[in-house]
């Protein structure tokens, strides 16, 4: 739903650091929950991007808070507000379900000028362990009060659209980049390379 812009004037460095970053990102979050060692998801963004930074050779001090602050104002695809109203309009609850921490979600929501478009914003930090652990996934079936085949479930990243279905979940994977299917348990029921694609799926258009 959301993607990270780089104005930080990196240049040509922009696209090495924030691949390393978000890499990083994710290994940290796999890490922790493999050693049962959880942070919330501001810490390990932090720790990512202290790791890039140092393996790319930056050495600017005041570069390290202006990325940071931009996890707090990250951009939404431009369709997303339009798929959100059509959804709610057809009587839809909508939600989110992330690694964020609630601060990082609050702040995102708010700046994306989302507020009031879900029913909930269900962050990681209620259950102590990252996706795709299974737990995850269950807070949304706890929190939303439904049986997990009744949950739609969408997600750009397919190792955890692919967790989600493994859960039991019906799984709309959006395919913006054109990757490759992952050889994981589970499998998305329908792909898609936009949201704005979603409402006909669901019976909202």
């Amino acid at each position: 739903m959301t993607r990270f812009c780089n104005p930080a004037n990196m240049g040509d460095h922009a696209e090495r650091l924030t691949t390393l970053w978000r890499d990083k990102q994710l290994q940290y979050t796999w890490l922790r929950a493999a050693q049962d060692r959880h942070a919330d998801f501001w810490q390990v963004t932090g720790d990512a991007l202290d790791f890039a930074l140092e393996t790319l050779g930056f050495d600017r001090p005041s570069l390290r808070g202006k990325l940071m602050e931009l996890y707090l104002t990250l951009e939404t695809f431009p369709e997303v507000p339009d798929v959100l109203q059509q959804l709610r309009a057809a009587g839809l609850r909508t939600a989110i379900l992330s690694n964020g921490s609630p601060r990082m979600l609050e702040a995102a929501v708010k700046g994306a000028g989302l507020a009031g478009l879900f029913d909930a914003v269900l962050s990681v930090e209620a259950v102590g362990v990252y996706k795709p652990h299974p737990k995850v996934y269950q807070l949304a079936v706890d929190r939303l009060g439904v049986s997990v085949r009744a949950i739609s479930f969408q997600s750009s990243n397919a190792w955890d659209a692919h967790a989600a279905s493994a859960f039991g979940m019906q799984v709309v994977w959006c395919n913006r980049y054109n990757q490759r299917a992952e050889r994981l348990p589970g499998t998305p029921d329908r792909e898609i390379t936009s949201l704005a694609q979603l409402p006909a799926l669901v019976g909202a258009a």
